[in-house]
């Protein structure tokens, strides 16, 4: 039996659904959703496996123009996206019209890769209006063959998977088998805490906050972890912890129920903040939070 395997990059602009159409393949939560832009910061693989194949998902940050350090370095990751892609998956939404990058956009029609757009969020449109964007689309990106679907329902969403796996080369696989993702553990604590932030702050909060998680001792039906909430003032410190530290401990309750859905097991989470100036624009400090890796 032939064994096929690739690498399958999801990009877009930010807010078209990337990580709930990842983590609906990957059946697992790995990147995480909220409403606000910017959500995803780096590049998340997310590996499927089947007896005969092996579907390494990309989820990008969305697509922006860089105003600082970091935003530049969340569009390094989707610049390596194009460069080990097997097969690109280019998302959409329903009354979108065109890619914030000039220059992604070309990358786009001119690949020579198998080029699937998804336009997505099409359980908020009209029979007439789908036959309007599929039409724009197609004149837009000749190149790519177009499926309508909602990543949220899960309309079409068994139908692209199963096209991206005929699609994808003959190749033996290039992750053991039992494995979900290239991340490690406290990525995804980070990330978690993270989630939450996006969710109960509003402003430039949660874009001025970076997470490290410092401990993570597992034991048998326990694991400890301490976390440190990075933030770049001393106002938006106070913001986070709230009054008698009522706000930052609804994260770390919510937080908890998630990282003990997430590793199956008793979690014991620990959180502190700490100012850590201008992070944001300083190379030494991104590059310790996994970002600048070139």
């Amino acid at each position: 039996m032939s064994h096929k395997a690739g690498f399958v990059n999801i990009i877009g602009n930010p807010n078209v659904g990337k990580s709930t159409l990842m983590n609906a393949f990957v059946g697992e939560k790995l990147s995480i959703i909220t409403s606000k832009a910017q959500t995803t910061r780096h590049r998340i693989l997310g590996i499927v496996n089947g007896e005969d194949f092996q579907v390494i998902l990309s989820d990008t940050p969305g697509i922006i123009k860089p105003a600082y350090e970091l935003q530049a370095s969340m569009m390094d990751f989707v610049k390596s996206a194009f460069e080990d892609a097997d097969l690109l998956i280019y998302m959409v939404e329903i009354g979108e019209k065109e890619l914030k990058d000039e220059a992604f956009f070309n990358k786009i029609t001119n690949a020579k890769i198998p080029v699937l757009l998804l336009l997505n969020k099409i359980d908020t449109s009209n029979q007439e209006q789908l036959e309007a964007q599929v039409q724009l689309w197609a004149e837009k990106v000749p190149n790519a063959e177009i499926i309508p679907i909602s990543a949220l329902e899960g309309f079409n969403v068994k139908e692209v998977f199963d096209r991206i796996i005929e699609l994808l080369p003959e190749s033996p696989a290039f992750y053991p088998k039992d494995q979900l993702t290239d991340k490690p553990e406290r990525f995804f604590v980070n990330e978690k805490i993270r989630e939450k932030i996006l969710m109960h702050y509003k402003k430039e909060i949660p874009y001025a906050v970076e997470v490290d998680t410092e401990e993570f001792f597992e034991e048998e039906k326990i694991i400890r972890m301490r976390a440190v909430i990075m933030v770049e003032r001393e106002t938006q410190k106070g913001i986070i912890i709230g009054h008698k530290g009522s706000a930052l401990k609804r994260v770390g309750v919510e937080a908890r129920k998630d990282l003990e859905q997430f590793f199956g097991k008793q979690v014991h989470l620990e959180l502190y903040v700490k100012v850590n100036k201008n992070w944001r624009s300083d190379q030494r400090q991104l590059k310790r939070f996994g970002y600048n890796q070139k």
